[in-house]
C-alpha cells in the first residue's frame, strides 16, 4: 500500500526528480539501470501502469489523494504519494499542465530494434526528430495508426522526456521503440540495409518530383513497410533518400509545400496501414 506523505516545500531531496534533476540527469547515462522518467497527468501515468512500467513515487495535490487520484494510487504499491496543497506545487514551472499529478518511473530497459521488427508489417523510422512536442504528437498517431514500433536515430530526441510523454497522452509508453544505430555514422548506412535484409520496404517521406504520391494504391499491398520520416524544417537526408526503395509524398494543395512532421506522420500511418490487420468502420 502507498505511503501518504504531506508537504509543505519543496526542499526536500526525495523530491528532486520531480523539482531539480534535468531530464539527463533523470536518464541516468552512467548506470542506465537507475533511470527515471516523469510521467504527466492521471491518463498518462495510468497508460504508464498499463504498459507495465514501474512506479517509484507520486507527487500529487492532497486535494485529490481520495479523490481523482485514489483509483490510480491504489495500483501504485509501497511507494511514497507526496501531497501538498495547490500553493505548493504551483512553485513547479508548468505544474498546471500536469493535471495535478506527476510520476516518477524507472525507465524500461532499451530494446533491440531487431527484435522490435521481427513481428512487425509496419515501421514508423525517424530520423533525427528533436521537437519533443513532435515527438510525442507522432506516438499518439502511431498508436492510433498501426504502427506497430517507432524506430529511432542516434540523434532523436527521448520519447520519455516529460513534454513527449504528456503529448503523446501516455502511448509513448504503448507502442515500443528503439534505437536503430548507437552512433550517428550507424546511419543512413548500414541501418537501412539491415531494414531491407530484414524484409522491409524502405519509403522515404520527401519532397521530391518523382515521389510516388502517399495513396498510391501499390504502396498499400506492401507486406512489411518501413516509414521513414525526417527532422523538421530539412526533412530527410539527401543520402536517405537515395538509399531508401522509393520516395512518398503527401500531395498538397493551396500553394502549401509539406505539413508539420507530425501531420504528415498522421496522412502517412493512416494512408500506408496494413489495410489486412486494420479498418476503419465504413471500410
Amino acid at each position: 500500500m502507498a505511503r501518504i506523505v504531506e508537504v509543505d516545500n519543496l526542499d526536500s531531496s526525495e523530491l528532486d526528480p520531480f523539482v531539480r534533476l534535468t531530464g539527463h540527469q533523470l536518464r541516468n547515462r552512467l548506470n542506465p539501470d537507475d533511470g527515471l522518467f516523469i510521467v504527466e497527468s492521471p491518463i498518462a501515468i495510468e497508460a504508464a501502469l498499463d504498459a507495465g512500467c514501474e512506479p517509484v513515487a507520486l507527487l500529487t495535490e492532497k486535494k485529490y489523494v481520495h479523490g481523482r487520484m485514489a483509483a490510480i494510487i491504489d495500483r501504485l504499491g509501497d511507494i511514497k504519494v507526496f501531497a501538498a496543497e495547490h500553493e505548493t506545487l504551483s512553485e513547479l514551472t508548468g505544474f498546471e499542465l500536469t493535471r495535478g499529478a506527476l510520476a516518477a518511473m524507472r525507465r524500461p530497459q532499451m530494446r533491440d530494434w531487431r527484435e522490435l521488427a521481427a513481428g512487425a508489417t509496419r515501421l514508423a523510422v525517424l530520423e533525427n526528430i528533436v521537437d519533443t512536442t513532435n515527438m510525442g504528437a507522432i506516438f499518439r498517431c502511431a498508436a492510433g495508426l498501426g504502427i506497430d514500433a517507432v524506430l529511432l536515430t542516434p540523434e532523436c530526441c527521448d520519447p520519455l522526456c516529460r513534454r513527449a510523454v504528456r503529448v503523446s497522452m501516455g502511448t509513448a509508453l504503448m507502442v515500443p521503440f528503439a534505437r536503430i544505430g548507437d552512433n550517428i555514422s550507424d546511419w543512413p548506412v548500414p541501418m537501412l540495409g539491415e531494414l531491407k535484409a530484414a524484409g522491409f520496404f524502405t519509403a522515404a517521406m520527401a519532397l521530391r518530383a518523382d515521389a510516388l504520391s502517399v495513396d498510391d494504391p501499390s504502396l498499400s499491398t506492401i507486406p512489411r513497410l518501413a516509414i521513414i520520416l525526417g527532422t523538421e524544417g530539412d526533412g530527410l537526408l539527401p543520402e536517405t533518400i537515395s538509399a531508401c526503395d522509393a520516395a512518398v509524398r503527401i500531395p498538397m494543395s493551396g500553394g502549401v509545400d509539406s505539413l508539420n512532421v507530425a501531420a504528415a506522420a498522421a496522412v502517412a500511418f493512416f494512408e500506408l496501414r496494413d489495410r489486412k490487420r486494420l479498418s476503419f468502420p465504413g471500410e
